[in-house]
């Protein structure tokens, strides 16, 4: 059952695209890192290519990583849709990041926090954007 949002008149209103937080799974990775039940290697793995991402078009969070706190993390997001490459996108700039989450085409945008020195990557969210319809050419007048 999914809730929606209603009007003051109790009918439902247009549905908003839902995100995904995963914070609350981010605090407990961190906390078990910290308490020793999980080793530093097993959450510091990221790919060479998130790596590679965070170093060039990542945006600072402004936050020191939790794991290794000796440098501040970067977000980078990843674009998956139609005609996209298979692997997705990483927008290097926030218009081009816009620009992808308002195609006419539904896109699915992940956010990763990254620490580009240790390694530490989590899955921060997710979230569904574009997907509106064209413009309808405007009609001549009679």
């Amino acid at each position: 059952m999914t809730s929606r949002p209603t009007t003051s008149g109790g009918s439902a209103s247009q549905e908003q695209p839902a995100t995904v937080e995963y914070r609350l799974v981010r605090n407990g990775v961190v906390r078990d890192v910290q308490k020793g039940r999980r080793n530093r290697e097993d959450v510091c793995d990221a790919h060479p290519e998130l790596l590679r991402a965070a170093r060039n078009v990542g945006r600072t969070t402004g936050e020191d990583c939790p794991i290794c706190e000796a440098t501040r993390t970067v977000e980078i997001t990843y674009v998956f849709g139609a005609r996209l490459p298979p692997g997705g996108t990483c927008p290097a700039t926030r218009t081009e990041l816009n620009r992808l989450r308002r195609r006419s085409e539904p896109v699915l945008c992940y956010e990763v926090e990254v620490c580009p020195q240790c390694a530490w990557h989590h899955l921060m969210r997710k979230y569904p954007a574009g997907g509106r319809p064209a413009s309808a050419p405007a009609r001549a007048r009679g």
